[in-house]
């Protein structure tokens, strides 16, 4: 997998007059967007079925999983992990003041299989480091001990100092209650 980092001048505050500091800010570089068509016809070759019935099949299954996973069930994604909905709400200490304003973001949960988490901490990084510039400054591959983030157990499975996917560090909820999120 393939990252970069590059330097960029963050500011805490909206004071005018906070000068802000330079820092490596990291995220994984995306090859491109694969689209369905191209996913279809890749699928179709590897199972030996014609790219309509495929088609028919990812349709259908699309469905599926949509209708399913709106009545509140987790849905099994052959060979990913399971996909559900879930909310982020406030708390309320009285009965009486629970109402749908209290939702604060609908979610769709991801939650990746032991396979698929062994493929990505298997997966070595390369991390290239370009300074304010634009010019490339350093190369790093990766020897780290390969933990994966598990959201659905409390966060990350190491003391994650911020993430590449720019979330801001200890990344949480806020103080927001996941109410909705079981299984």
């Amino acid at each position: 997998m393939k990252v970069k980092a590059i330097e960029k001048k963050l500011k805490f505050t909206k004071d005018e007059n906070d000068p802000g500091v330079y820092r490596y800010v990291m995220s994984p570089e995306q090859y491109s967007n694969l689209n369905q068509k191209k996913v279809i016809k890749e699928a179709a070759l590897r199972s030996g079925v014609s790219q309509g019935v495929m088609q028919a099949c990812w349709d259908a299954a699309g469905e599926v999983i949509k209708a399913w996973a709106t009545e509140g069930h987790s849905v099994a994604l052959p060979g990913l992990g399971t996909m559900r909905f879930g909310l982020r709400s406030k708390s309320v200490e009285d009965v009486n003041k629970v109402k749908s304003s209290l939702i604060t973001s609908r979610r769709i949960i991801f939650t990746p299989d032991v396979d698929l988490k062994d493929e990505l901490k298997n997966t070595a990084i390369v991390i290239t480091c370009y300074d304010r510039d634009g010019k490339e400054v350093k190369r790093v591959t990766s020897t780290d001990d390969a933990e994966v983030e598990d959201n659905e157990n409390g966060g990350s499975t190491t003391d994650n100092q911020g993430g590449t996917d720019n979330q801001s560090q200890g990344g949480g909820n806020s103080g927001d209650e996941n109410l909705g999120d079981g299984d």
